[in-house]
Parts: C-alpha cells; structure tokens; sequence
C-alpha cells in the first residue's frame, strides 16, 4: 500500500514542481525536465519500483513532450563513463573469482587492524591518496574488490552491527575518492578544466600555480575526508561492538590462501597494467615540468579515455589463459552474469537527465537566478554560486556543472568588487559535492551497484556532507580572501 502511495506521490510531485517552475517564468521545457527530476527523485528515495524502470522515464517523457529525440536520448545511455563501469567490474569479477580480493583484503588488516572504524580510515585514506593523480572511478574500481573482500571476511565477526560495517566501507570508499581529486589540478576533469581556463585568461591577474593549488586543494579536501570519516563512523559505526573470536578465524584464512597462485599473479599484472594506463594516460604538469601521456602518441588522443583503458583491460581478462585449468581463460562471460544492468541504466539515466538540463535551458534558468545576488555581498555570492553548482552536480556529471557556471560567474566580474579566482576557484571545488544521488558520481554508482546500500541512507549522508563541503569551502575560501 505503501509503495503505491509513492508510485502516484512522484508524478504528482513531479506536476506541481512543473507548474511552479512555470510560475517562476522559467521556460515550459525547463518546467518539465525540473518536475521530471524530482519525479524520478521521489521513486528513486523511495523505492518504490526498480531504479531501472525509474531510469526509463527521460526515454518517455522527453520525446513525449518534443524536448529530445530518442535517438538521441539513447546515446547517453552508452556514454563511455559508462564502459569504465562494465569494464571496471570485468576487472572484480576476474579478482574475486581468483582469490586475489582475500589476499588484498588480509594485508590490509595486518596494516590497519581489525577494529572497524581503522579499516574504515585505511580505506579512505588510501582511496583518497590514489585519486589525488587519476580519476575517482578508476580509484574506486582498483579497491572494491578489496573493500568487498574485507566485509565478507570480517562480517561474521561484527555479531549485530554487521550490517552497517558494509554501508560505511562502501560510502567512504566512494566519498574519499571524490574527496581526493580536489587537492591537485590533475585530480578530476573539474579542475582541469579550471585551471586551463584560468591560465588561458585570468593569469596575468592573479597567478594560479600547480603548488598554490595544492596549498588551498589540499586543506579543503583534507578538512573535509576528517568530517567525511566522522559522519560515516557516527551514523554507522559508532555503536559497533568489537570484533570477537577472529584472532583465529583470519589466521586460518591466511594458511588456507597459501602462495600466490599464477592466476593471481595475472590478475595483479592486468590490474596493474590497468593502474599505469590510467595513470600515464594524460598529460601530467607539474609547475614548468611536463610529463607528456601515452595517448599523445596516438593519431588522436581525445579519441581515448579511461573508459577504453578499462575495455582493453577487461579484454585481456578473457583473453589471457589460467594455467592451473587448461583451456579456461582467466574470465569468461557466465562470470560476469551478475553484472548491475539495473545501475546502469540508472547511471544512463543520470547523463539523460544532464542532457535534458542543457536542452531544455533549465540549467541556464538556474544559474541566472545568481544575477540577483550581484548587489549581496561577496561571501554570499560566492555561497549561491557554491549551492547552485552543487545541486547541478548531484544530477549532472561534475564536469558539465563547472562548464555552465563558470561562462555565468565570468560573465559577472565585471560588476563585481571581487577578484576572479575568489569566485571562479570555490564554484570549481563545489563540483567535486556530488555526494547525495548514485547518479552524481561513477564512484557512487559503482558502490551502490554491490547492493549494500540503502538509497535513504546515501541522500542523508551525501546532504550532510555536501553541506558542510560547501563551509569549508566557504571558510578557506575567506582565509584567502
């Protein structure tokens, strides 16, 4: 009765929101795709149908309504983020299905321990200090196997609060690899669309070097992996009870693992192989030092990303042979049975839904609504600047956030008593805040895929922290002023 309360609560909702929007002058399409999204949002929260068949809904309203062709709709459904998450979970299967993900998992509990709260700093930690140079989805699909190793084999030991051991891990897995590509300019595409952009018109104003990046990226991201580690240990973990009886249980595991198989040993080769494509693929700039990437050697190196990085890889899964099983490669298709179609049309449906912001101007709506803050003060405009690039990001990707609002914010300078990097540089941090939807972020929906976390608890975390991201923010930006 419940569910099919919110079945009619989304459209509903989703009506009026058009209707206000419409009220509010924004244009019929804008409306639409406004109460379209918090249509979806509603189903989504709720879960009141498969998130599959709520990722649909772009496919039918939008050409229901003229705003977009199929055809062209479509295309977003097999945007090539997307093959970096089939070929990302290729690379799991092929270490789970060899043991490899246990021995990763073992050694990193000799290092951290086995209380969760420290396998919960280990993991951030590590996935933040990795995306500090590649992206936060390759970050992520490096460690989830790892993460998911660590939960089943210390799961039986955490008695009643097991089931919020999973969750945290996950979270902060994903967080913490958005959370690191903050602190460098090469750590997300955000920033490295920024600083290009900076240096190409702003540089004679006020320098913006690869080490005062640093010196400003790395006190944000930090202060905000801290709030990030607290959040998750207070809503998850805090009532944990300590793990018992496990001294032997993992000591066991240990012995029954034995020496690297040379199954194993392929799988770590391909994973990292995998690890220096990523890494080495683009330009690398450190100040006046440059490291050029492998794709500059290609006729075109636009026409690659991590995307193709990760489909090669996960071509040579099922193309390398497992010595120990003649005639059995490392991978086959029946492996990969288990793979999340349902997320990815949810993630599909996240790029749709980007696309129809863009077409049908409601983005542009948005953004104009900062014109009236001209005349506030600087740390309120900076604030609304930080909010609105923020709740974009949560529906599109982070890119296509920064590029719409950094145009408006410029286009604003010139009636503004304030310099362009102490408004350009916190709007171009705020779209790293995608923390609320598995829509927002590759890493979310990648840790979301596992079945592990509950929708409610992603929106209740993600608000917080996007919040709290945006004071920091604020403050640091203050601190520079």
């Amino acid at each position: 009765m419940r569910n099919t309360l919110y079945i009619i609560l989304g459209p509903l909702l989703g009506t009026c929101c058009a209707f206000l929007l419409h009220y509010f002058n924004a244009p019929r399409h804008a409306g639409i795709v406004g109460g379209m999204a918090i249509w979806m949002c509603v189903w989504w929260f709720t879960e009141c149908l498969s998130i599959a068949v709520t990722a649909w809904i772009p496919l039918i309203i939008l050409p229901l309504f003229g705003i977009s062709k199929m055809s062209d709709l479509a295309r977003h459904y097999s945007d090539s983020i997307i093959f970096l998450f089939l070929g990302g979970f290729m690379l799991a299967f092929a270490i789970e299905k060899w043991g490899f993900h246990l021995r990763c998992a073992l050694w990193i509990i000799s290092k951290t321990g086995t209380q969760p709260e420290r396998i919960l700093a280990g993991v951030m930690l590590s996935a933040f200090c990795i995306s500090n140079w590649i992206s936060n989805t390759a970050t992520a699909v490096m460690l989830l196997s790892a993460v998911l190793a660590l939960i089943d084999v210390l799961k039986p030991f955490l008695k009643e609060s097991k089931n919020a051991f999973a969750p945290a891990l996950l979270l902060g897995l994903a967080f913490s690899a958005t959370i690191g590509g903050m602190a460098t300019p090469v750590g997300t595409p955000p920033n490295m669309y920024f600083y290009k952009l900076y240096a190409q018109h702003f540089s004679q104003q006020q320098a913006l070097t690869f080490n005062t990046w640093m010196c400003i990226g790395y006190p944000i991201s930090i202060s905000l992996l801290v709030v990030c580690y607290i959040v998750l240990y207070i809503y998850f973990l805090q009532n944990t009870s300590q793990l018992s009886g496990h001294e032997a249980a993992l000591k066991l595991h240990m012995q029954a693992l034995g020496p690297m198989r040379k199954e194993e040993k392929r799988v770590f080769a391909v994973l990292v192989f995998a690890i220096l494509l990523w890494i080495t693929r683009s330009d690398l700039q450190f100040g006046t030092l440059k490291c050029s990437g492998w794709s500059s050697l290609l006729p075109l190196a636009e026409a690659v990303d991590d995307g193709w990085v990760a489909l090669i890889i996960a071509l040579l899964l099922f193309i390398i042979p497992a010595p120990s099983k003649p005639g059995e490669r490392l991978l086959h298709w029946e492996d990969a049975k288990s793979l999340r179609y349902d997320v990815i049309l949810m993630f599909g449906s996240g790029f749709a839904l980007a696309y129809a912001f863009e077409v049908s101007t409601l983005s542009t709506w948005i953004a104009s609504a900062i014109l009236h803050l001209t005349s506030a003060p600087n740390w309120i405009l900076i604030a609304g600047a930080c909010l609105l690039v923020t709740l974009i990001s949560e529906f599109a990707s982070n890119i296509a956030s920064i590029q719409l609002m950094i145009p408006v914010l410029v286009s604003l300078l010139p009636f503004l008593n304030i310099l362009p990097l102490q408004l350009l540089w916190p709007a171009c941090f705020a779209a790293s805040l995608g923390f609320m939807l598995p829509i927002a972020t590759a890493a979310n929906t990648l840790v979301f895929g596992t079945r592990q976390i509950i929708l409610r608890d992603m929106l209740r975390i993600g608000l917080l922290l996007d919040l709290f991201g945006i004071l920091i923010i604020l403050l640091f930006t203050h601190i520079l002023n």
